[in-house]
C-alpha cells in the first residue's frame, strides 16, 4: 500500500489549507482540510489484496457496503443489521438516503421511463467482449453515480462518482473517478471496495482481477486528522492479503458476504478519526 501513503505523504506536505463546508458533529466546529487537485493511484490486484495495513481497517463494513450497493439499496437497515454504521450521520428517522449509489447502480430513471440497472448492462457487455473482443462496447463499460436530475435529492452527492471497466489478456481492471476524497478515513474504504467489486465482477464473467486505478479530483486531509495522518506516516506497511471468492459467485445481486474471504490479512492498530459531516 504504498502508493497510498505516498499520496497522503503528498497531501500533508503540499496541500493548500482551504475553508470547507463539513462541521465535526462532536462540537459543531468547522474544520478546514489540506487539499490537492488531480492525483492517481494504481494497485496491480495480482500483488495482493489492497485493503490498507498501516492501521486497522474494517473489511466487513467494506464488505456489507458494497453488498448493498449490489443490491440496490438506499435504505440503512440492511446495514444496521450487520452492524456497518458508517451511513448512519447522512440518514433521516426511517434511515432513508435518497437515490444514492445503489439508486443509481441498479436503477437509474430515464426521461422516457426506462429504468437502467447499470450493473447488469455493465457485466453484459464485459461478457459481450470476453466472446468478441472487438465489440464496441468495449470502451463503453461505465457505469456512473452522478445523475444531475437527483443529486439535490441525495442525502450526499456521491464522492465516487464513475468507473470504467476496461478487459485485456483475460484480466479485468476498474478506473474509478472520485471527485471528492476523505484520505484519511474515506479513501481506504473506497480502494478496498472497488478493488473487491473489481474481483467480484471479473469472477461472473470469467476473468482474472487486473488493476484498479484510483484517479482524484479534490484529495484532501482534514485538519483534525493531521496527527493521526503523521502518525501512520511513520508506519511501515506490512504485506497484503489476498482475496478468495467462492466459485459459486455468478451474480453481484445475490453475492452473500459468507461467499468471499480475506486471507492473511494483519495490520499495525487503529487510528481513530471523527468523521466529517
Amino acid at each position: 500500500m504504498r502508493q497510498y501513503l505516498d499520496l497522503l505523504k503528498d497531501v500533508r506536505e503540499n496541500g493548500l489549507r482551504k475553508p470547507t463546508r463539513a462541521v465535526l458533529r462532536s462540537t459543531g466546529a468547522k474544520i478546514d482540510a489540506l487539499s490537492v487537485f488531480g492525483r492517481q493511484i494504481r494497485f496491480d490486484l495480482a500483488d495482493g489484496f489492497p485493503l490498507v495495513t498501516t492501521k486497522k481497517t474494517a473489511f466487513n463494513a467494506i464488505a456489507h457496503e458494497l453488498i448493498w450497493f449490489l443490491r440496490g439499496s438506499t435504505n440503512i437497515a440492511y446495514l444496521r443489521e450487520h452492524d456497518v454504521s458508517i451511513w448512519d450521520e447522512w440518514a433521516d428517522a426511517d434511515g432513508e438516503l435518497g437515490p444514492v449509489y445503489g439508486k443509481q447502480w441498479r436503477s437509474w430513471q430515464a426521461p422516457d421511463g426506462r429504468v437502467i440497472d447499470q450493473i447488469a448492462d455493465v457485466v453484459a457487455g464485459i461478457r459481450a467482449v470476453v466472446a468478441d473482443p472487438t465489440a464496441s462496447v468495449g470502451r463503453r463499460l461505465i457505469v456512473s453515480a452522478w445523475n444531475p436530475a437527483e443529486v439535490g435529492e441525495m442525502a450526499l452527492p456521491p464522492c465516487h462518482t464513475l468507473f470504467q471497466f476496461s478487459v485485456a489478456a483475460g484480466r479485468l481492471s476498474c478506473q474509478l473517478y472520485q471527485r471528492s476524497a476523505d484520505l484519511f478515513l474515506g479513501v481506504p474504504f473506497n480502494i478496498a471496495s472497488y478493488a473487491l467489486l473489481t474481483h467480484l465482477t471479473g469472477q461472473v464473467a470469467g476473468l482474472q482481477a487486473g488493476e484498479f486505478i484510483h484517479t482524484f479530483g479534490d484529495a484532501h486531509i482534514y485538519t483534525n486528522h493531521l496527527d493521526q495522518v503523521d502518525e501512520q506516516l511513520g508506519r511501515e506497511p506490512l504485506p497484503l492479503p489476498r482475496l478468495e471468492i467462492d466459485p459459486a459467485v455468478v451474480d453481484l445481486a445475490s453475492v452473500e458476504r459468507a461467499q468471499f474471504t480475506l486471507v492473511g490479512y494483519r495490520s499495525l492498530p487503529a487510528l481513530r478519526g471523527e468523521v466529517a459531516v
